[in-house]
């Protein structure tokens, strides 16, 4: 059911995005697992179309933010109004009060609007003037930053960062898949013709799922061996946190959902570490005068920790 649920939700983004199938698995992926979206690239690529498309397919309350220099974190997070008429203080609640919401070009606002987001992010709920308010759940951010070194950009904090549980990069379409964008948006908007499949009901139904997903011992090992090995990495200055051990975790169960199974495997791990784990390293300044990204040290890391045997993933 998961499956075949999964393939409808797939299909329905997969008319807005055209030939991104892998990025819209993955993006799924992490809704399942309960956690949140960066997608960095250049404009124009369908960051804001992916997030709708996802939205509507679910059936989710959507909202968006475009996040700009004067953004305020009460946008983010709400306010305490005045009522004349009651003599009290009623809190509005703000922009997180929604399933998913959609923080557009987050990098291009300041620090402090940035930090809103961080309690809510992990926690589900915002603290105003000493009162905490829990929001709707699920509570889903997906995220679109411009690359650094674009006009008006700033780098995100790695606290902010370790909150997303994937990085991912749509990346420009083939010229094929650009004549058929072109050929959909002749007569109609791709958008329109997404139809919501499933329900919040539906959703909680396979998180909880994801919980069953058995996870071996040399699994679990496998996993926490590859994100120490980042931290020993020579032009690491900071690498991969518990909570990206945890996040790898949740990501890989996702994985073995996504593919008809009820325990993880080594090449569900292999498929979503570099996702969960390139935004959460802190590089060396040597790593850029070399030429050697993120992405880079994780190949290196693959290569040089042992995967356990098929065999090994399947004992509990």
């Amino acid at each position: 059911m998961i499956i075949k649920k999964s393939e409808q939700i797939i299909r329905e983004v997969s008319k807005a995005i055209v030939g991104k199938d892998d990025v819209i698995r993955k993006v799924l992926m992490a809704i399942y697992a309960g956690g949140h979206v960066l997608l960095e690239d250049t404009p124009g690529v369908g960051k804001t179309t992916l997030a709708l498309a996802f939205s509507r397919a679910l059936g989710l309350d959507f909202r968006r933010v475009q996040f700009t220099p004067d953004t305020m974190p009460s946008d983010i997070t709400g306010f305490s109004m005045y009522n004349k008429q009651t003599g009290a203080f009623e809190f509005k609640m703000g922009a997180v009060g929604c399933n998913m919401l959609l923080a557009d070009e987050i990098n291009r606002t300041s620090a402090k609007t940035q930090a809103a987001l961080l309690e809510v992010m992990e926690e589900q709920c915002v603290t105003v003037d000493g009162v905490t308010h829990h929001i709707p759940k699920p509570f889903i951010v997906i995220a679109t930053q411009n690359p650094m070194g674009s006009a008006g950009t700033q780098p995100l904090p790695d606290s902010q960062l370790d909150r997303f549980m994937i990085q991912l990069s749509i990346g420009y379409p083939s010229h094929d898949m650009q004549i058929r964008m072109i050929e959909d948006q002749l007569q109609t908007t791709p958008l329109d013709d997404v139809h919501e499949v499933a329900t919040r009901d539906d959703l909680f139904m396979i998180q909880h799922y994801l919980t069953t997903i058995r996870v071996s011992r040399e699994i679990m090992d496998y996993m926490v061996r590859l994100c120490e090995t980042t931290r020993t990495m020579p032009l690491v200055q900071l690498g991969v946190s518990p909570r990206g051990v945890l996040t790898l975790v949740r990501m890989s169960r996702a994985s073995a959902v996504l593919s008809d199974r009820d325990y993880v495997t080594p090449e569900d791990v292999l498929s979503v570490f570099k996702d969960v784990c390139a935004h959460r390293m802190t590089m060396r300044p040597q790593a850029r005068i070399d030429g050697v990204s993120a992405s880079d040290v994780l190949d290196e890391v693959i290569a040089v920790v042992p995967a356990p045997t098929l065999g090994s993933a399947v004992r509990w």
